[in-house]
């Protein structure tokens, strides 16, 4: 059953909460005197708060209930929504006049993407580049941001909000209230970002360049204050840092809540998910430095450094680059798209297939192989001490084939535009996994502006698809969805 007043009150609700966000933008534009931003900033506001209002409004009712559907239609228009009131001081502004320009690269900053048709940053406004990265921060909280925001209104509505973003591998709540687990994590969100910046302050970025970083570290976006990323401040201990919390930014956020608020490190090394993380992050980094150590001239400290950044950034899909791996050998760059598929850990920021379901893969694959020789024999599929159910074991395979599905097509469709294989590849693979980056001459973050508006069109579904990991959108294209019983 649906509600639509529900719906369109919850909508109204997080678009007034999407223009808090979005002042944040506007002070700091006028605190730097910036000519030319203030009308942007005051219409998108007007907007964005006319409309909230409104839908509010139309949403008044005394009914509080909100259904599974209604929660998978309130995610899914969410993302979409807030993108495109997010675009409008991109258009306004004149620095991306193209509609599609500017709803691309909203798109990309809350799905954490990072891909961007802005081929050079150092050209827009401070406050631009801050809301680019404030998109990306508030698409990082994902559920955290509606359950927070939104759902004490609802009572027990925040259920299904819950389940509607976190279809697949559920982590185990903090706490009976999804709400209270929810602010702890946010908690713990916010905190690591001040700590990451004051870290970053401390290593020799300025306030601007230390902040905006960590907000782009911790949501696992990549997307820097200027055109030569993390390179440009040429700084190992910043490299450093930025490696360690893209590896926490793509760790379940309910283990940090353990191992840090709680006390409790070992949390981690117990969790079966995390060690197959931690191990996908060593092969990888092992096999580009043997990679770079006999194809490139560096010094050990500094191909393990560049090895270990580059995996880190790929497989957290937080898509920061010290380097122009377009131009190491393409065994390394397919490497890279290995990384890109893994993934880190579900209950983080980062998108990909996640370290779980691969984990819960090779261990189905191996389990045929003993059942070709034991027929007759019942193997459990064990992840750690648990025994993976046949549910989820179901929901990992239909989902692989989703995601290998949504990458074939989009090389096709790729391919048909005029690109070849490698471009295709890794612009399609990029796109649906959150990470940013592609492979070959697209290897760069900033590389889309020249692609057509249709191919921009496409990788925004991808991206919206991959954040959400398919079927809370593609639930919405079935007619089974729409039945009313």
């Amino acid at each position: 059953m649906f509600h639509p007043k529900v719906i369109l009150r919850i909508i109204g609700l997080l678009l007034q909460l999407e223009a808090l966000f979005l002042a944040c933008s506007l002070g700091l534009s006028l605190y730097l005197k910036e000519e030319g931003m203030l009308g942007a900033y005051v219409y998108s506001l007007a907007a964005l708060v006319g409309s909230g209002l409104l839908l509010t409004y139309l949403g008044h009712n005394k009914e509080r209930n909100i259904s599974r559907k209604d929660g998978y239609i309130v995610v899914t228009l969410c993302w979409v929504v807030f993108s495109l009131f997010g675009a409008m001081p991109y258009y306004i502004s004149g620095y991306l006049p193209s509609i599609t320009d500017a709803f691309f690269e909203t798109m990309a900053g809350f799905t954490t993407t990072g891909a961007s048709v802005v081929s050079n940053i150092d050209e827009l406004p401070r406050s631009l580049v801050f809301w680019r990265i404030m998109t990306q921060w508030i698409g990082g909280l994902g559920i955290v941001f509606f359950t927070v925001a939104v759902l004490p209104i609802f009572g027990l509505g925040d259920l299904h909000l819950f389940a509607a973003e976190t279809i697949g591998i559920a982590r185990a709540k903090l706490h009976p209230r999804i709400s209270v687990t929810a602010r702890w994590i946010l908690t713990i969100y916010v905190c690591l970002t001040l700590i990451e910046a004051v870290c970053l302050k401390v290593a020799g970025m300025g306030y601007f360049d230390a902040l905006c970083h960590a907000m782009s570290t911790m949501s696992t976006g990549g997307i820097s204050t200027n055109s030569g990323g993390i390179a440009a401040f040429n700084s190992p201990a910043i490299e450093y840092i930025i490696i360690a919390f893209m590896l926490m930014g793509g760790t379940s956020f309910s283990l940090l809540y353990l191992a840090i608020f709680k006390a409790r490190p070992g949390e981690l090394f117990r969790d079966a998910e995390f060690k197959s993380y931690i191990t996908f992050v060593a092969l990888f980094t092992a096999i580009i430095c043997f990679g770079l150590y006999i194809t490139e001239n560096m010094s050990a400290e500094g191909t393990v450094r560049t090895a270990l950044f580059q995996v880190v950034s790929v497989i957290t899909t937080t898509g920061f680059s010290t380097t122009d791996y377009s131009q190491w050998s393409p065994v390394l760059w397919f490497t890279l798209s290995g990384a890109m598929f893994v993934g880190a850990c579900s209950g983080s920021t980062t998108g990909a297939m996640k370290s779980i379901r691969v984990a819960i893969l090779g261990r189905v694959m191996n389990n045929e192989f003993k059942r070709i020789v034991h027929p007759n024999a019942i193997i459990p599929v064990r992840l750690g001490r648990r025994i993976v159910s046949e549910q989820i074991q179901s929901a990992v395979l239909a989902f692989t084939v989703l995601y290998v599905g949504m990458v074939v097509v989009g090389i096709l469709i790729n391919m048909c535009f005029g690109l070849n294989l490698v471009d295709a590849y890794g612009l399609s693979l990029s796109s649906v996994s959150n990470v940013g980056p592609g492979l070959g001459n697209y290897s760069s973050a900033n590389a889309m502006a020249t692609l057509p508006d249709t191919l921009k069109w496409f990788y925004c579904f991808q991206m919206l698809v991959g954040r959400l990991e398919f079927f809370a959108v593609l639930l919405l294209f079935t007619p089974v969805f729409w039945k009313r019983q």
